[in-house]
C-alpha cells in the first residue's frame, strides 16, 4: 500500500490509543496499523470487483440485450419484463425489486454482505441511468450469447466481491436453507417461472432467446466464481497455528481441525521441526474475509484451497454466514 497512506493509518492509529488505559508500545501501533492497512486493502480489492462487475453488467444489457428487446433470468429479466410491458425505467426497477432480497441477505447472509450489495445494486442503477451504449449487433444469437456473457461476468465479479448485483442467489440459499432443494434447483425452478411468464406475454421465441442468455451468463458466472455457495476445503499452514484457530472460531464462526506435521523443507543442519494444520471448511462467499484476517495474524501463511463437493454437520449448516462482519 501507498506510504503516505500507510502513515495517515498510523497517525490515525496512535491518536487513537493515546489516551488508552494500556500503553500503546510501538509494537503495538505496528500491529494495529498492519491490520487495518490489510483491512482497507482488501476493502479496496473487493469494491474494484464489483465496480469491474457493474460497468460490465451494464454493457450487457445496454450493448445487447435492452435494445432488443430480450431478457435474462432472476431480477434482472423480472425488472426487463416490467420495463418492457410498463416502461417503467430499468434502474429504478433493479434498484426496488432488489431490496426485499438485500433484506433477506442481511438476514441470511451478513449485515457486511448487505451492506456491500446495496452499494453494488445502486452503483448498477446508476451506471444503467447514466450510461448508455449502442445496439452491437442485431443477431439475435450473438445477442443471447454475449448479453449473458457480459452479464454474467458482472455477478460473478461483484460476488468475487462480495456482493450480489441480482438477488436471485440469495433467496435460492435462503431457500436451500429451509428445505431438500439445493442453490441450483431453486434458481432452476426460479428462472422456468419467468421463462413460462415470457412465453406468455411475448412469445415462445423471445422465452427460448432468454434461456440461452440465462445459460450463457450462469455459464460464465460459474467459470468466474466456481459456484455461489460452493464449500471450500482450506487448509492453513502457519507458525500462528494457534491464533488463526481462535480467528476461525470467533471472527468467522467456523469450525476447525488442527493436524500434528513436521516440517518436510528445514533449514541446513536443522531436523524436522514439530507443527500443527489448520483444516476447515468454508463457502466460496467468505472466502475473502478469511484471507482477510488470515493476512491480519500471518501474511506468510500457505493456504491450500480445494473445492468440495459437499458439506454434512459440523458448523457448516448450523452457523451459516452469519458471523461474516
Amino acid at each position: 500500500m501507498n506510504t503516505l497512506f500507510k502513515s495517515i493509518i498510523k497517525e490515525a492509529v496512535k491518536r487513537r490509543y493515546q489516551n488508552h488505559a494500556t500503553k500503546a508500545t510501538t509494537a503495538f501501533i505496528e500491529e494495529k496499523t498492519k491490520r487495518i492497512e490489510i483491512e482497507v486493502s482488501h476493502e479496496l480489492q473487493d469494491f474494484f470487483y464489483i465496480v469491474l462487475g457493474v460497468l460490465s453488467a451494464t454493457f450487457g444489457l445496454h450493448g445487447f440485450l435492452l435494445p432488443n428487446s430480450f431478457i435474462d433470468g432472476g431480477v434482472t429479466g423480472i425488472s426487463l419484463i416490467i420495463t418492457e410491458l410498463s416502461g417503467i425505467p430499468l434502474p429504478l426497477l433493479i434498484f426496488g425489486i432488489n431490496l426485499p432480497f438485500i433484506a433477506l441477505a442481511y438476514v441470511a447472509v451478513s449485515r457486511r454482505f448487505a451492506i456491500k450489495s446495496i452499494i453494488g445494486i445502486s452503483l448498477l442503477s446508476l451506471s444503467l441511468y447514466l450510461i448508455h451504449f449502442d445496439s452491437l449487433t442485431n443477431a439475435p444469437i450473438l445477442i443471447a450469447s454475449f448479453g449473458g456473457l457480459f452479464l454474467g461476468l458482472g455477478i460473478g465479479l461483484a460476488i468475487r466481491g462480495g456482493a450480489i448485483i441480482d438477488g436471485t442467489e440469495v433467496l435460492a440459499i435462503y431457500i436451500s436453507r429451509k428445505s431438500n432443494l439445493t442453490v441450483g434447483n431453486v434458481i432452476l425452478i426460479f428462472n422456468i417461472a419467468i421463462f413460462l411468464t415470457a412465453a406468455y406475454i411475448f412469445s415462445t421465441e423471445i422465452a427460448l432467446y432468454a434461456i440461452l442468455t440465462y445459460f450463457a451468463a450462469s455459464k460464465t458466472v460459474d467459470f468466474v466464481i466456481d459456484g455461489i455457495e460452493e464449500f471450500m476445503g482450506v487448509t492453513i499452514i502457519s507458525e500462528k497455528h494457534e491464533e488463526i484457530r481462535k480467528v476461525l472460531i470467533e471472527k468467522l464462526g467456523r469450525g476447525c481441525t488442527l493436524y500434528k506435521a513436521q516440517n518436510g523443507f528445514p533449514k541446513e543442519g536443522i531436523g524436522l521441526v514439530d507443527t500443527m494444520v489448520v483444516y476447515t471448511v468454508i463457502t466460496r462467499l467468505e472466502m475473502s474475509r478469511l484471507q482477510t484476517e488470515i493476512d491480519k495474524v500471518d501474511e506468510q501463511a500457505f493456504i491450500i484451497m480445494a473445492s468440495v463437493k459437499d458439506a454434512k454437520g459440523g458448523m457448516i449448516k448450523k452457523k451459516p454466514l452469519k458471523k461474516l462482519h
